[in-house]
């Protein structure tokens, strides 16, 4: 589980913000809470904020350091491979603008009876790995103990955490551009695989993203075209919110059709008729927006709750019902369902799940960007109003929210420029 996600000069975030899972001393829905060793983590969290205040940023940050742990052992010395990949600092401050980017996690890997805590970060800057490190903490101890750091300004390289056996093939192949998280895995190294398959474990899906969100409504559950059960499941997601759907068809297409490519389908929904015992048929991609949104969420949903991964989704409520927004985040926080303590972090508009019969204060975040355009994140649980009084439980977290009591809110003027000549 993610406990905590830290990162600095980044896009939007010149300084360093931090994203806490980690569950406050509060009372409501303390049953959703999972503890873990030392830590008690929660299952959700809901980023809002007005538009380009940086929401996206924070699911983007996370984004790219998955990616770059997958695949930093593919750039080598390949500098303009590299450049490509560098991430983006925030490029409005001349201190920044060639500065490193940090990222950072502490999280527990799922199935790990031990129940350690893990803490892995780098630093990258314009040539490469800067400062990498891993950490863990037992369960009876109070303090993190080191597997390996790495530093490029004073040349250190410490890998006494990891097997006598392994140094040497790191000490010779690591690149500047290389993780050893990455190249660790690549070498099978048990540790450092499994920090890397925890980053694997994870999903996104980016709504805000017009042809990513095109290319995840042609993905098929696994297990959608060979098996009946799957589908069968499929059928009954669909069903907690259209019960008009009774079950697909799946058609391999020609090689004709599908220009040569392999493994291509048409998937067909089958419409029960009214007053008949005669079905109708639709092709998927006639479906409504929302239906197609839904069965885009799916393959994502499945494989997060069987493995107990992080479920980042960017504008969660982008053509969707907010009964189904607050149907799906349901999903994530009944420990019934969840029993593999799957998270949630969604990026959204949609106030009518700022509710404190829905969400606990913690599971709340607002992200706000100020007039130099340097956007900050700071969470319900911490903020304090003007009179210097914490948010109560039972205020109403929608209606204080639109009002502007919480910040994070678009400063609206009038568009009095459109005019009738």
């Amino acid at each position: 589980m993610l406990i905590q996600f830290n990162f600095e000069n980044y896009k939007s975030f010149k300084d360093e913000v931090t994203l806490d899972l980690s569950a406050a001393k509060m009372t409501e829905f303390s049953d959703r809470v999972v503890p873990i060793g030392r830590e008690k983590i929660l299952p959700v969290a809901a980023i809002y904020g007005a538009n380009a205040s940086g929401k996206s940023n924070i699911y983007s940050a996370f984004e790219f350091m998955s990616h770059y742990v997958a695949h930093s052992f593919k750039y080598g010395d390949e500098e303009d491979s590299f450049k490509e990949m560098r991430p983006t600092p925030f490029l409005f401050s001349d201190d920044t603008e060639n500065a490193d980017t940090s990222f950072e996690v502490y999280f527990a890997l799922p199935e790990d009876k031990t129940e350690k805590v893990y803490n892995y970060g780098f630093c990258v800057g314009n040539g490469g790995v800067t400062e990498e490190w891993l950490n863990y903490k037992a369960k009876s101890a109070r303090k993190f103990a080191p597997v390996f750091y790495r530093e490029a300004a004073t040349n250190t390289l410490d890998l006494s955490g990891l097997p006598k056996a392994s140094r040497a093939n790191i000490e010779i192949a690591l690149e500047k551009q290389v993780l050893i998280i990455s190249l660790g895995a690549k070498l099978k190294i048990a540790k450092c695989k499994q920090i890397r398959d925890w980053f694997l474990n994870n999903e996104f899906a980016d709504f805000g993203n017009p042809v990513t969100s095109f290319f995840m409504h042609t993905r098929l559950p696994r297990g959608f075209v060979d098996d009946p059960e799957v589908r069968a499941n499929v059928v009954k997601y669909f069903s907690s919110f259209d019960e008009t759907i009774k079950d697909f068809r799946v058609e391999k297409v020609s090689s004709e059709m599908s220009d040569g490519k392999d493994n291509v389908y048409k998937i067909t929904a089958i419409h029960n008729k009214i007053g008949s015992d005669q079905v109708a048929e639709i092709p998927l991609e006639d479906e409504s927006a929302g239906t197609l949104k839904m069965f885009a969420l799916y393959p994502e949903l499945q494989e997060v709750l069987q493995r107990g991964g992080v479920y980042f989704i960017d504008e969660l409520n982008a053509r969707l019902h907010p009964l189904l927004v607050r149907n799906f985040i349901l999903t994530f926080l009944n420990p019934e369902i969840n029993t593999n303590h799957a998270q949630l972090v969604f990026t959204t508009h949609d106030t009518w799940q700022l509710s404190n019969q829905l969400l606990r204060r913690d599971e709340i975040w607002f992200t706000e960007k100020d007039n130099r355009g340097v956007s900050s994140l700071y969470s319900l649980a911490d903020f304090v109003d003007e009179d210097g009084g914490k948010i109560r439980k039972d205020e109403s977290y929608e209606k204080n929210y639109l009002l502007g009591k919480y910040g994070a809110i678009p400063t609206l003027k009038s568009i009095d420029f459109i005019q009738e000549g």
